[in-house]
């Protein structure tokens, strides 16, 4: 009997995109938390947001900074904000910062970290999301259609 091979079902790359309402109002945190959502980096509902404080110090930050720094700012903004401080262990900045690095978002410079080429977000999106990353999928998912005959 022929051994049959079978394919991983593991994506070799993937995006979540939603759409919210246009964000007039937001700023700050809430706008950041609004773009986290956006892009699936937080799932909506979700109460561990720890990646929007992240991201927002990072946002914010006029240089790189170092795991210890992130996790300073963090929990002292999550202070100031009345926010449990839930997720603020090394271990799951670090883990929230790769997740960022995946979304092409942030990247490591030595041991620092920095919002990816010192770059504006929409610009981030625009070349590194848009252009590479979503057009690869949308190219890929078209081959499955077209193999699909």
């Amino acid at each position: 009997m022929k051994e049959q091979l079978t394919f991983k079902d593991t994506p070799l790359a993937e995006i979540t995109l939603r759409k919210y309402e246009k964000p007039k109002s937001l700023k700050g945190r809430n706008l950041m938390k609004k773009l986290c959502l956006s892009i699936g980096l937080l799932q909506p509902g979700d109460s561990r947001d720890i990646v929007v404080d992240i991201f927002y110090v990072l946002f914010k930050s006029k240089k790189e900074l170092n795991v210890n720094e992130i996790k300073q700012s963090v929990v002292s903004m999550r202070k100031k904000k009345n926010l449990p401080l839930v997720g603020v262990a090394a271990s799951n900045i670090r883990r929230q910062i790769r997740r960022l690095r995946e979304h092409l978002l942030v990247e490591k410079v030595a041991n620092n970290y920095r919002i990816a080429e010192k770059a504006s977000l929409i610009d981030i999106f625009e070349e590194k999301i848009e252009k590479f990353y979503l057009e690869s999928i949308k190219n890929r998912v078209k081959e499955y259609f077209s193999a699909a005959k």
